[in-house]
């Protein structure tokens, strides 16, 4: 295994920032059909268009892209949907 000097790590790291930026750009630009619970990736994840869990919300997890106060925003979990600010799945987690 080839050692990792400071040069290659800043680049590697560079790198990595862009492309979670640009991917997020992605996300908002893409996301236009609305998730139904009755998607397999949304039954397999327990989403709910109305969250079960009071304080979690897709609006406030980590995965959601978009403006805040939007109705329906992209999520990263779900790519090309976008999911009600109201709903909630099981892979919820808070924005740190």
């Amino acid at each position: 295994m080839k050692p990792v000097n400071r040069r290659n790590f800043l680049k590697l790291t560079g790198s990595g920032l862009i492309g979670l930026t640009l991917g997020g750009v992605a996300l908002r630009v893409n996301a236009q059909e609305k998730l139904s619970p009755d998607d397999a990736t949304a039954k397999a994840l327990q989403y709910v268009h109305e969250s079960p869990v009071e304080g979690k919300y897709c609006d406030n997890c980590m995965y959601v892209q978009g403006e805040d106060g939007a109705e329906w925003r992209p999520c990263a979990i779900f790519p090309g949907k976008v999911v009600a600010a109201k709903g909630y799945c099981s892979a919820w987690l808070t924005k740190g």
